[in-house]
């Protein structure tokens, strides 16, 4: 398993902490000491001790009594972690998983997952979500989800367009796709 400081140089801790800076922001317009430590429930000279660490590496800029803001670099950061949380969010909803459970797995996977693994997912969601129809695949997992069993019926089959019926390639077939 790949660690998460070899990804982003931050320990799964600091992440959590560069997140809730920018969630709090987001959220109010400002990030306080005492609003991190109430987040994360922990003591504030904790948080403390950990904005002096991300400010020295540039993730924030954090002065005393002044509060702390991202800096550019840990701007971008949360909201790659952002993307990465709603993708994964997404993807474990459309795969029958509760949207409670799916937000808090996204949340321990979004800091474990390798960078190229999370971003096929993120364009697998938005491959799923900009089809013109939900694509049959999902009504077929569904279906096997609840039964155990593949369904019987397939919507190509019906429309007799099935590349294993009709002997035609169909889209996923394709000379073009067995390439990529």
């Amino acid at each position: 398993m790949v660690k998460t400081r070899e990804i982003t140089g931050l320990t799964e801790a600091e992440q959590h902490y560069v997140e809730t800076v920018y969630s709090l922001i987001k959220e109010r317009g400002y990030a306080r000491v005492v609003d991190i430590a109430s987040t994360l429930n922990v003591k504030p000279p904790s948080v403390t001790s950990m904005l002096q660490k991300l400010d020295k590496q540039k993730f924030v800029n954090y002065t005393k009594y002044r509060g702390v803001v991202l800096a550019p670099k840990g701007k971008s950061f949360a909201e790659t972690l952002e993307r990465r949380h709603q993708a994964l969010k997404k993807f474990l909803i459309m795969i029958g998983v509760k949207e409670e459970n799916a937000e808090e797995d996204a949340c321990d996977i979004e800091h474990r997952i390798n960078p190229e693994s999370v971003e096929k997912l993120v364009k697998f969601v938005e491959f799923v979500q900009s089809a013109p129809q939900p694509p049959f695949f999902l009504e077929h997992l569904r279906y096997y989800d609840k039964t155990g069993k593949h369904p019987s019926y397939c919507r190509l089959k019906a429309e007799g367009k099935c590349p294993r019926e009709t002997g035609t390639k169909g889209p996923l077939h394709s000379e073009e796709q067995a390439e990529v």
